[in-house]
């Protein structure tokens, strides 16, 4: 099996170095920039988004999408902000009828769109699946312990990726519910903002436990409203992701929180931030569509007049606090 991994991020060099494990699969790794693409080569190691991680010769490393584009299957690892305009321009040279696996989480600002669904319109409707869960790349790459979920419409597909990605460190589980494991990989980021403005504040476990919790309910809320299964949201899609990106060092969303909790501003933060913290443009998004559904997203409310609004972190605490005394559903 030859795959192609679009994008040469750390997800994206996690992915080819999880699918060159196996003996029968080789892996290529397209960057969208020469320059970079040229220091991966040079210095076989991505030391600008995975540093320390040896990249090995079974991985090939391509700027070139024309000597790429005859992959079995492709792994999407690009940016959500990035995604429609890096596909749009390399579409006629990709297949429309192999597998694509999206490794993306995030929403598309305007439309909304998923990942899959990016990909789909995009590329002309090839075969897709989503890979997804607690799964940071920094832990992947160097052979921490790590489980997933592949989720498809085709549950043969999801059981190809499956064992295309398991390893004995990487254990992949199944899903037909495509629409419920992108949401709840969307959806997490906003609430692991929320988890590091705690951080930045230094609320404590309590008040970080009490987030997480109501933040799940917001999750699960907004993805049942938009056709997603419950059941999805307690599993490593929904509870797993959402736990890992809260509490780790890793979590680029969470960082994002906890400098805003410490005092700076989003326009600061942003600006010497090196990779995409998804999480702020999908707060944008979801609390526009609740609002339009009237889905009700109290954390999700507070965490945009943050972001884009400037409310201080410590006023939208206040207004959270003292909202209505309810029954916990």
């Amino acid at each position: 099996m030859r795959f192609t991994i679009l994008g040469d991020g750390a997800m994206g060099t996690a992915c080819a170095l999880l699918l060159a494990e196996q003996p029968s699969q080789e892996a290529t790794i397209w960057s969208n920039f020469d320059g970079h693409c040229q220091l991966l080569e040079k210095d076989r190691e991505n030391k600008k988004f995975l540093p320390g991680v040896p990249i090995p010769d079974k991985v090939s490393l391509t700027s070139d999408i024309a000597t790429a584009n005859n992959a079995d299957a492709f792994v999407v690892a690009i940016p959500t902000v990035y995604l429609a305009d890096t596909l749009g321009r390399i579409a006629d040279q990709l297949p429309s009828d192999k597998p694509f696996i999206s490794v993306v989480k995030g929403m598309e600002r305007e439309t909304f769109r998923s990942p899959s669904q990016i990909i789909s319109q995009c590329l002309g409707d090839p075969p897709i699946a989503v890979l997804s869960g607690p799964s940071h790349a920094e832990e992947i790459a160097r052979g921490m312990p790590a489980s997933v979920v592949a989720a498809s419409g085709d549950l043969r597909l999801a059981e190809c990726v499956q064992q295309w990605f398991t390893t004995d460190r990487f254990r992949v589980y199944t899903s037909l519910d495509l629409r419920g494991t992108e949401l709840s990989a969307a959806l997490k980021n906003v609430i692991a903002i929320a988890a590091g403005i705690c951080d930045g504040l230094k609320f404590g476990d309590n008040a970080k436990s009490a987030l997480m919790t109501r933040g799940l309910v917001e999750m699960t809320r907004f993805g049942i409203a938009l056709g997603a299964e419950e059941e999805t949201y307690y599993g490593l899609a929904g509870l797993g992701d959402l736990f890992t990106t809260c509490v780790s060092p890793h979590g680029r969303n969470r960082r994002v929180g906890q400098k805003l909790g410490e005092g700076m501003t989003l326009e600061e933060i942003l600006a010497e931030t090196e990779q995409v913290a998804e999480g702020v443009e999908t707060c944008r998004s979801v609390h526009d569509l609740a609002r339009k559904k009237g889905i009700d997203m109290p954390l999700t409310e507070e965490i945009y007049k943050i972001l884009f609004a400037g409310k201080r972190p410590l006023e939208a605490v206040e207004a959270l606090m003292n909202r209505p005394l309810k029954q916990e559903r």
